[in-house]
């Protein structure tokens, strides 16, 4: 039995006549015969009873129709699933994504993705930074979502998509939750919650080098590697922290968060979209340009960012 053969059956069964079959099938009447006789001897049984007037389906013919049109419903399904992937308009995207960049990022990108390409698919992944990048070069992701820049970029692709400042994190009983803004540099001396080398070294380091460009090297009480947990962490007390502004739409009780009014020039935290430098197939590409133009949309006049 072949796909060829249930259409043929299809066409008899709803036609009722050979003839108009045949025609249906742009094809001639002797060879559908043929093939439908066979496709009876196959199967064991007859699935029409044959007239002057022409045929009618027999019960085993009328069991097999149902299943029939689903057979070719779903062989129609998988050509289409291999064209749309062909064309990069169908398939699934294995995305690592870091937490913060659910916070307004993917809450745009999602959305607009299913709008303009309903058929591509995603599988997210929440990671590290350097978990995403290890699992691209493990071909266990497609592309990711990373905080950038990135200690080591050698052998990918990467893609800035946002791009953000960092603000401070204060608990709200300090004295320095009574300002708006601060001066990095004043806020020398106060315990610092930071991110852990091993786990996180692109933000480590970036958070790092933020106060040192500040005049300082910060006193670190704890380490997190999550921005939820620093912010945890600094509710309760036990010191500051550098975040980025986005994470100002999450801020738990008993936080608040200053924006740093000595901010080198040319210093930026952001996401980026990362991939394999010559991996990417049609899907893939498909979805980083819709998450690219998304971000030209979105990104302010003034090129600051969007989401802080």
């Amino acid at each position: 039995m072949n796909l060829r053969q249930l259409r043929q059956f299809i066409a008899l069964a709803e036609t009722g006549n050979f003839h108009r079959a045949a025609e249906r099938l742009h094809m001639a009447q002797p060879p559908l015969s043929v093939s439908i006789r066979k496709l009876e001897d196959e199967l064991g049984s007859a699935l029409f009873e044959r007239s002057p007037a022409g045929v009618v389906l027999t019960g085993a013919g009328q069991a097999m129709l149902q299943d029939a049109r689903r057979a070719l419903f779903h062989a129609d399904q998988c050509r289409q699933a291999v064209q749309d992937a062909r064309e990069g308009e169908g398939g699934v995207v294995r995305l690592g994504i870091i937490g913060s960049s659910t916070y307004a990022l993917l809450p745009e990108l999602i959305p607009s993705l299913r709008q303009h390409h309903p058929k591509i698919m995603m599988e997210l992944t929440e990671a590290t930074t350097t978990e995403i990048l290890d699992g691209l070069v493990s071909r266990r992701f497609d592309a990711g979502l990373v905080r950038y820049p990135v200690p080591d970029p050698a052998g990918f692709e990467l893609l800035p998509l946002d791009r953000d400042e960092f603000v401070l994190a204060v608990p709200e009983h300090s004295p320095l939750a009574r300002r708006e803004a601060i001066a990095l540099s004043e806020a020398a001396d106060e315990p610092f919650i930071m991110y852990p080398q091993a786990k996180v070294p692109g933000l480590s380091m970036l958070a790092m080098m933020r106060c040192q460009l500040s005049g300082f090297t910060p006193r670190v009480a704890q380490e997190a590697m999550q921005v939820q947990t620093i912010l945890s962490l600094v509710a309760t007390g036990l010191g500051v922290g550098l975040v980025a502004g986005v994470a100002r739409r999450v801020m738990p009780l008993g936080v608040k968060c200053l924006a740093l009014t000595d901010n080198p020039a040319g210093f930026h935290v952001g996401i980026a979209l990362v991939r394999l430098q010559g991996h990417a197939d049609r899907v893939v590409e498909r979805f980083t340009q819709h998450a690219l133009k998304l971000s030209r949309e979105a990104a302010p006049a003034d090129g600051g960012s969007r989401q802080g």
